[in-house]
């Protein structure tokens, strides 16, 4: 029952973030995976492909800024409201290298009415940091997913 999703903010951030994870095709084709989410918060990780090497042979910096923006994304929709970035920076630190498997922690900073900040690290397996990227976002209509289509907390 719906209700059961209101009593359990952990498992509605499941259900938003298992429920973006199935729509969103440019996440998958990157090899992102979902690893963690709860309310507020997400981590992702993505392994650096030959393909995602730029011409200094060191992981290009938009392949970088996606998975940091795609955690920001389900960081922000954990709480099932559909909402949008409104603006990010973008800090790199570091170069990531073919064979890596980058690491996005995306952590809700503030969210106060519509909007909310989040932070996000963007680490190798070994815990050096590649980036920090800092997200903005803005809450919009609807919710990420039907809660009346769903019978529990599955």
């Amino acid at each position: 029952m719906q209700s059961d999703f209101v009593n359990d903010p952990q498992a509605l951030a499941e259900l938003a973030g298992k429920t973006m994870y199935e729509r969103d095709p440019a996440s998958q084709a990157l090899g992102m995976r979902l690893d963690a989410i709860r309310p507020g918060y997400a981590r992702m990780s993505m392994p650096v492909r030959a393909d995602m090497l730029n011409g200094h042979g060191t992981c290009h910096g938009g392949y970088i800024f996606m998975l940091a923006d795609s955690a920001f994304a389900f960081a922000c929709n954990s709480h099932n409201f559909n909402t949008v970035g409104a603006g990010c920076t973008i800090d790199y630190l570091s170069p990531g290298r073919e064979g890596d498997v980058l690491v996005a922690e995306a952590v809700e900073q503030a969210l106060s009415g519509k909007t909310g900040v989040y932070d996000i690290v963007v680490s190798n397996q070994e815990g050096r940091k590649l980036a920090l990227f800092r997200g903005k976002s803005h809450r919009v209509s609807g919710m990420v997913a039907d809660l009346g289509t769903h019978g529990g907390t599955e």
